[in-house]
């Protein structure tokens, strides 16, 4: 259906803003051999999600978005589970992430939801790291700080000040200025009690500023044992600390 703006003589067609994604690409591929790196580098006071230079394609989700509202975050959903895309101004954008194998699909949708482009690709590398426990934060305000916090049966606990467990679960980034995501992923997570909390680290000058944290805990992706569960939940100032959810694996 077109859509028809009210202009100062008569109704015109509205702009819709264009996607295109260049990568990841619909079809059949074999990732065996590429270089995918999945936690990202981080460059204090001003953290945001960056992408490793010489990543493969396999491992990248990359385009542009022409007529995008600016300022605003684009929407990106994997496999189902959506999160913020950060858009640059020149309307491009691109961000590391570690698929499995098999089915995968993914959908950019501009910041206005109007625009959307879609890939589904299927990967034969048989011998991939599969992510068998992923937990994906973010929220929706900019200049906002909320930090991820995973502490896993072990005792390990997966945090900003350490992003890499001994037992292999890993958060990609910390993003200090707004929306996220960040995320946790365990390709062989310990059998337990495990605890998501979500913190309100800081939002600059104002220490106020009401933001609303989402958490997808995903376990066994890509499987017929997958399980999805979301929450939301409201952070009302610097410093809250929050538990979102307790859950035992598998």
């Amino acid at each position: 259906m077109k859509r028809y703006c009210l202009g100062l003589l008569a109704l015109a067609p509205c702009a819709v803003a264009q996607v295109t994604l260049d990568a990841p690409l619909g079809g059949w591929r074999n990732s065996a051999g590429a270089r995918e790196e999945y936690t990202q580098e981080v460059h204090y006071p001003a953290s945001s999600v960056s992408m490793q230079q010489g990543q493969a394609a396999t491992a990248q989700i990359r385009g542009r978005i022409n007529g995008a509202v600016k300022g605003k975050p684009a929407t990106l959903v994997v496999n189902g589970v959506p999160m913020p895309l950060e858009v640059q101004p020149d309307g491009s954008f691109g961000r590391p992430y570690g698929f499995g194998s098999g089915s995968n699909n993914v959908e950019v949708r501009t910041p206005d939801g109007k625009g959307r482009a879609r890939a589904q690709f299927v990967d034969g590398y048989q011998g991939k790291t599969q992510a068998r426990l992923r937990v994906v934060l973010s929220w929706d305000s900019p200049g906002t700080d909320l930090d991820l916090h995973v502490i896993a049966p072990d005792g390990e606990h997966a945090w900003y000040g350490n992003r890499v467990m001994k037992n292999g679960g890993a958060i990609d980034v910390d993003v200090t200025t707004g929306f996220g995501p960040e995320i946790f992923s365990s390709s062989s997570p310990p059998r337990g009690l495990y605890h998501v909390y979500v913190n309100y680290y800081g939002s600059g000058a104002d220490t106020g500023v009401l933001t609303i944290a989402q958490v997808a805990v995903i376990t066994n992706e890509n499987t017929p044992r997958e399980k999805r569960q979301v929450f939301q939940v409201p952070m009302r100032a610097a410093g809250e600390l929050t538990l979102v959810k307790s859950f035992v694996y598998p």
